[in-house]
């Protein structure tokens, strides 16, 4: 009887990752997630836009997506405005991205889109590529952070600095969910700094002015302020 309930336990969770595994497998539904990737919160018409479907078509799958807790919805008026549900799917969607790097390469010619994601992105709240990867190093090479497999946190000096820099620890620590954590990066194939500690780095570099948004697009744009103020302070030179 044990043996039985041991195995249908192992068949229910089989069948959870054959459901997620199938929502994410639709191109359609894989493109709408990606263009939520960047943390903001987009329209159907927008996101139609990004999967390249019809709006009918668009309706069905929000719907799946909704249902199954990866999206929320809110409503201003007459539109309805879509984000990802949570931390936890952003990271799953990010391993799913370093999984299918590794896949048998096709050919796809390199664009100058591609390479600015590579120098910088967000990560649904935090930043990812060269720029997330650098600043995690350099958090942790000044000892300003410790990060383990699977989380970290800020060492004594590292709070004077980022307190310094304008991050408020004591209200980040009050945020219902993981304070800090590693995030392997797709494009790096190291990790980024994610977790309420991530995204509010990165919060603090947007009130900076170092950073822009890119339109249509989760790459981020470094600007001349940003490339002096990344060297100077944290010593992360991307030029």
């Amino acid at each position: 009887m044990v043996e039985r309930t041991d195995y249908m336990r192992a068949m229910s969770r089989n069948t959870g990752v054959a459901e997620i595994g199938a929502l994410i497998g639709d191109p359609a539904r894989a493109n709408m997630i990606a263009a939520l990737m960047a943390g903001r919160a987009l329209t159907a018409t927008e996101l139609a836009h990004a999967a390249g479907v019809s709006r009918q078509t668009t309706s069905s799958h929000l719907a799946k997506l909704t249902q199954a807790g990866w999206l929320e919805v809110e409503k201003q008026g007459r539109h309805r405005y879509y984000r990802l549900g949570s931390a936890h799917v952003a990271q799953m969607v990010e391993a799913v991205m370093v999984v299918a790097r590794d896949a048998p390469p096709r050919y796809r010619p390199s664009s100058k889109l591609d390479e600015a994601l590579r120098t910088a992105r967000t990560c649904y709240d935090h930043l990812a590529g060269r720029l997330g990867v650098g600043l995690a190093d350099a958090l942790t090479a000044h000892r300003h952070i410790v990060l383990t497999g699977d989380g970290g946190q800020v060492t004594a000096g590292g709070s004077r600095f980022l307190n310094d820099f304008g991050i408020d620890l004591a209200a980040v620590e009050r945020r219902r969910r993981i304070f800090c954590r590693p995030c392997l990066d797709w494009s790096e194939r190291r990790s980024h700094l994610a977790g309420s500690l991530g995204a509010a780095l990165a919060i603090r570099c947007f009130e900076l002015g170092w950073l822009k948004h890119a339109p249509d697009t989760r790459a981020i744009a470094i600007t001349v302020a940003g490339q002096n103020g990344f060297a100077e302070t944290f010593g992360v030179d991307l030029g």
